[in-house]
């Protein structure tokens, strides 16, 4: 049975424009600058660079319907005066910054040089190998990742090599391969594993009575090492603790990623751009927003001329009409753009200036104790916007401070309340758990039980799954893996 009723239903919707502002808002200053490109590109009606004309409209409102692809457009309903005005408007009302012309737009020029792979290649050229082993001696070097290491199995490198390069062998023959292959430079490279990667460092250097201690520790009690069991080392190689020290000593000059070490190496580095500079000026913050982030843009005076000569022109041909239409939607889209790009700065800007207030005392010391405990919220509330809009502005961007350029999202933590009654940041309390680590004893490290103790005598109750947590936050291992002879 079919039942018809009224529902009434409240809604909130964005509109595509909204979201593309969010989108922007996100974007760091290299992805930005892509963006704006990618839009200058895409609409005709969108130019960079200083206008030199005086008749376009400085307002950007659209007063008309709102852009939108979809939207069937009739060419008789355009107002084009609402486009067109014959106002002598100051040049640096059309501009959207205010940053000089001669502002030094600086970019790090990258290195060119061969890759670490060819690196290798190059080297097997100084070995005697037959056909079939110089295939396998290249695949294998193929096989080599960026740390230097060969991760895959010999049974595995056999099938790939017989379904890809038709060579049929067998896995005895790539191992013969594979030692020649681990003699190439650096040291260490094509090892399978790190044991293996350190013994073959090992055997490179001169015999002492270090390097050979070492090579047998490596070789014949690799597990004990890692679990740094010092005690059974010394009854096994009947050794005294500054020989065992001295040997350990060799073994931690070693690379235990070769790969690394390459300096013709040509992988991509991250070229961090901070999107904002803080600087202080007579003991106090000045806040400045990355001039990248506010290009020259305008509307193209080529379109505002051809809507001119549809105004102009008696008697209106279809074709022109639909000229109409599309410059109508491109106008409309170029306005919006510039208008968000405006909107983007303004956010960026609000809500970079209610951050650094908030760590006032952080960005006029530089010690990470003066850091107040901060969350989304509390910025949002400040700034009367919402948390995720804080969120995307957080996450991606960087700030040049006089300590260093530091990610956003690091001023902000989580609070806890110390024996005081005072909220503190969990930042503060993990600054401390890394001093006491740095000054303890290394012959016997501290527990975590330990450092909760010693956390709780500062006045931070903390118990012992939090410090641990805290530990691994930090990339700091257990006491036992801490501990040195």
């Amino acid at each position: 049975m079919l039942k018809q009723f009224l529902q009434f239903k409240l809604s909130q919707k964005l509109s595509p424009q909204q979201i593309q502002l969010m989108k922007l808002i996100q974007l760091p200053t290299l992805a930005f600058e892509q963006r704006i490109k990618q839009e200058l590109e895409e609409n005709p009606a969108l130019e960079s660079g200083k206008d030199n004309t005086d008749d376009l409209e400085d307002n950007f409102d659209n007063t008309s319907e709102d852009y939108n692809d979809n939207e069937s457009i009739n060419a008789e309903d355009i107002n084009v005066d609402e486009y067109l005005s014959d106002d002598e408007i100051p040049d640096y009302k059309t501009q959207v910054n205010n940053y000089s012309p001669d502002d030094d737009d600086k970019s790090i020029p990258y290195a060119s040089g061969i890759s670490f792979t060819q690196h290798l290649t190059t080297q097997l050229n100084t070995f005697r190998l037959d056909e079939e082993g110089r295939i396998i001696a290249e695949f294998l070097v193929g096989s080599v990742d960026g740390s230097g290491y060969i991760r895959r199995s010999l049974s595995d490198i056999m099938d790939d090599l017989a379904f890809t390069q038709n060579i049929y062998t067998t896995e005895n023959k790539i191992e013969v391969t594979l030692k020649i292959v681990q003699q190439l430079d650096p040291a260490g490279v094509a090892a399978r594993n790190l044991q293996e990667c350190l013994s073959i460092q090992l055997q490179r250097k001169a015999k002492t009575l270090n390097t050979e201690l070492a090579l047998n520790i490596i070789e014949k009690a690799f597990d004990q090492f890692t679990k740094k069991h010092y005690k059974k080392l010394l009854l096994k190689f009947n050794v005294n603790e500054v020989q065992l020290k001295d040997a350990i000593l060799e073994i931690e000059r070693l690379n235990p990623k070769p790969g690394g070490s390459f300096s013709g190496n040509t992988r991509m580095v991250e070229h961090v751009v901070p999107d904002f500079t803080i600087k202080i000026m007579d003991n106090q913050l000045e806040l400045t927003l990355n001039g990248r982030n506010a290009p020259e843009l305008h509307v193209s005076r080529e379109y505002n001329n051809m809507l001119k000569g549809y105004k102009e022109a008696k008697n209106k041909t279809k074709s022109q009409k639909d000229a109409v239409q599309f410059i109508k939607q491109k106008l409309d889209g170029a306005k919006w753009f510039i208008e968000a790009i405006k909107q983007r700065q303004q956010t960026l800007f609000v809500t970079m200036s209610a951050i650094m207030n908030y760590q006032k005392e952080y960005f006029l010391t530089g010690d990470e104790l003066k850091l107040k405990p901060m969350i989304l919220k509390n910025i949002a509330d400040e700034i009367d916007m919402d948390v995720s809009t804080v969120s995307r502005v957080a996450n991606s961007k960087y700030v040049d401070t006089p300590y260093g350029t530091k990610l956003i999202k690091e001023f902000f933590s989580e609070s806890m309340t110390n024996a005081q009654g005072e909220e503190v940041s969990t930042r503060e309390i993990k600054k401390i758990l890394e001093t006491v680590i740095e000054v303890e004893n290394k012959k016997k490290p501290l527990t975590d039980e330990k450092l909760a103790k010693i956390l709780k005598d500062k006045g931070y109750p903390i118990a012992r799954r939090t410090i641990a947590k805290y530990r691994e936050q930090l990339d700091i291992p257990v006491a036992r893996l801490r501990k040195q002879i």
